[in-house]
């Protein structure tokens, strides 16, 4: 084995390329791999936008502001995106529904400034109850932790996320059709040709371009995918880009002229109230385990390239404390200018898993680049643009990688597939998430309460185990 200034060279002779937390690569291609974050986070984050009726603009603003101050709160050890979660959905659309509104077709209604403050408050609150969770880890220590969240759990939680977003994926994938598969009325089927174009050329760009363009798949994946959707439109098989709902503007806090150019996003102070709390605030116990999960992700990642490139372990893992405060007071700081709550990304902890590109610096710049993005009407104009087929494409691969992540854990952690207590957690976990998902809906109803999927799984998963531990203990102490 020989070393270089810049890492690691295997014994094949080929240069381990990837950056480190702590690696600042050079100016361009820190932009690069910053736009690469953004658009990877653009599909999951916007969407949530889109179906709830948060202003885009803001919610794009939100997850660059809440990213920045995340490198602070974490001292800059912990590269990870913030953006909106999914698991807030059903709590904010039974908040509106209390509240007299109603819910329009994704993307084509904005919520009342009404509403949308009186949602923030609940997404405030919930950033509390993130902090809660990192300060007891900070108190009680990583081993009672990994007692209540072991790999088994988090490992099973990881996969859930993924595989219950892959209806998600599928469907922006192929939106010209019903949920029965049937082709909607005016729509082609060449829509498959770009989702599937962006998908196979993304794959191809992660296992054969090298050096810096190697680190850049699902960019240039982004763009064939648009490309593709050009010669479709021009070949008659349909135009498949989109546009800017109207009034998408008239919110804004403040614009230059008419606000074709610049026009900063609609923010908005939270409004008390206590409809808001009971709904949305409980729903952060959720992305407790799946903000455990990423960080369980990352350290193995990050690990296993600090090990190609002859590097000292990162101890990550360790850092979970810091991880679940700064979740927290990211939901705070995205709930008080009116962004969704959210939680660090699993899309972008794919993305550095496949570019192996870790460096926090990259994390900073992308948080900037979105807050600019977000002012600039013409690139709020182009990520609407963006095809439906080809966010879909990118999505097949990025939330299947997640899953992949959650099967990663059990290995490197060196999960047992032959012990009971293993096999019960992680099979209830695995058949309720996924059942609750496809068979309700995503939620469902317990003794009057709503549970999301992922949530309801987590916790039953959580609960379990403890229960099965308090088996071992008392089993251990009639043995001695």
């Amino acid at each position: 084995m020989s070393q270089t200034k810049q890492g690691y060279i295997p014994k094949n002779g080929k240069h381990d390329i990837g950056y480190l937390p702590d690696e600042k690569p050079t100016a361009v291609r820190l932009f690069l791999y910053a736009l690469q974050q953004v658009i990877v986070m653009f599909p999951a984050t916007v969407t949530v936008a889109l179906i709830t009726g948060f202003h885009v603009s803001t919610t794009i603003f939100a997850s660059g502001l809440a990213t920045v101050c995340f490198v602070f709160i974490t001292n800059g050890k912990i590269p990870m995106y913030y953006g909106s979660s999914f698991a807030y959905l059903t709590a904010i659309a039974s908040l509106v529904v209390a509240e007299g509104g109603t819910m329009g077709t994704p993307g084509t209604f904005i919520l009342p400034t009404e509403l949308i403050s009186k949602a923030q408050f609940g997404i405030v609150l919930s950033g509390f109850v993130s902090i809660f969770a990192g300060l007891l880890v900070r108190i009680g220590g990583m081993e009672r932790v990994e007692k209540i969240l072991p790999p088994c759990v988090t490992g099973s939680v990881a996969m859930v996320i993924g595989l219950t977003l892959a209806g998600n994926a599928v469907r922006d994938a192929a939106p010209m059709m019903d949920a029965a598969g049937n082709l909607l009325e005016g729509q082609s089927h060449w829509v498959w040709i770009i989702s599937l174009a962006t998908l196979i050329s993304t794959v191809l760009y992660t296992k054969y371009l090298k050096g810096v363009l190697g680190q850049l798949p699902l960019l240039l994946g982004a763009i064939t995918g648009c490309l593709v959707a050009v010669v479709v439109m021009l070949l008659g098989g349909g135009n498949f880009f989109r546009t800017m709902p109207e009034g998408a503007l008239a919110a804004s806090t403040w614009k230059l002229g008419d606000g074709s150019i610049f026009a900063l996003p609609a923010f908005s102070l939270p409004k008390p109230n206590m409809m808001s709390v009971i709904s949305i605030m409980p729903i952060a116990i959720a992305t407790i385990p799946e903000s455990t999960a990423h960080i369980y992700q990352l350290d193995t990642y990050v690990n296993d390239l600090a090990k190609r490139k002859g590097k000292p372990r990162y101890k990550i893992a360790e850092l979970l404390d810091k991880n679940l405060i700064g979740d927290g007071i990211c939901d705070m700081i995205s709930g008080v200018i009116g962004g969704p709550a959210g939680t660090n990304y699993g899309e972008n902890i794919s993305t550095m898993a496949i570019t192996k590109v870790f460096s926090v610096s990259v994390m900073f710049v992308a948080g900037i680049l979105a807050m600019v993005i977000s002012c600039f009407t013409p690139l709020i104009n182009a990520i609407y643009a963006i095809p439906q087929a080809v966010i879909g494409g990118l999505e097949i691969y990025l939330f299947g990688a997640i899953a992949a992540q959650g099967i990663a854990i059990f290995i490197d952690k060196k999960v047992s597939m032959f012990e009971p207590k293993n096999i019960a957690v992680i099979a209830t976990i695995m058949t309720l998430g996924l059942g609750i998902n496809y068979g309700f809906g995503g939620n469902i109803n317990f003794l009057g309460i709503k549970i999301p999927a992922v949530a309801g799984s987590a916790i039953f998963g959580i609960l379990l185990n403890a229960l099965l531990n308090m088996g071992d203990k008392k089993e251990s102490s009639v043995k001695a």
